[in-house]
């Protein structure tokens, strides 16, 4: 009993100290993180090929996943001093340390196919088709547009917003 009791006060100096959360399914603010005061929730990627997912913000906790894609798009959804709460596209979460997550816009493909194409338009001309899981760097969304900018590989064109995870409905993105 005791540990159960210790385990709901440390929850509790957590909130306390500016530990935020966001629901599932909100988009960019008006959320802002207690410690960096950057928008909760946000979009950033893995900085490595390997990084632990823990069950709370500290390595005192276990590690509960370990993602392995560099560049994988992860949407923060939590802050606690060094450390980040993560949503991935898979929809697991857990938090990593700061120094494990960069800046820099990614996508995921979530559709079965999705194509590439040469124009913002779903009539455009195909430059590529690219499979479930594939990802790339994210280069720019005008906010009422269903399309953004891409690049994988040596291809750069646009994505339809509905095939891929890593912009908030009516995002810009620069």
């Amino acid at each position: 009993m005791p540990r159960m009791w210790l385990r709901g006060f440390a929850l509790a100096l957590l909130l306390l100290c500016g530990w935020t959360t966001v629901p599932e399914g909100t988009g960019p603010g008006p959320g802002v993180g207690q410690v960096t005061k950057l928008p909760v929730p946000r979009f950033v990627s893995l900085r490595t090929n390997e990084v632990n997912f823990r069950a709370g913000p500290g390595f005192q906790y276990p590690v509960t996943w370990v993602y392995q894609r560099d560049g994988l798009p992860v949407e923060i959804i939590g802050e606690f001093d060094v450390w980040r709460q993560l949503r991935a596209p898979d929809g697991g979460t857990g938090w990593v340390h700061e120094a494990t997550v960069r800046a820099r816009r990614t996508f995921y493909i979530t559709a079965q196919q999705a194509v590439l194409r040469a124009a913002a338009d779903h009539g455009a001309a195909a430059v590529a088709y690219l499979q479930n899981g594939v990802s790339g760097i994210l280069v720019t969304c005008a906010p009422a547009s269903d399309f953004c900018k891409v690049a994988v590989g040596q291809y750069t064109g646009y994505l339809a917003r509905e095939d891929f995870w890593g912009v908030f409905p009516g995002e810009a993105v620069k």
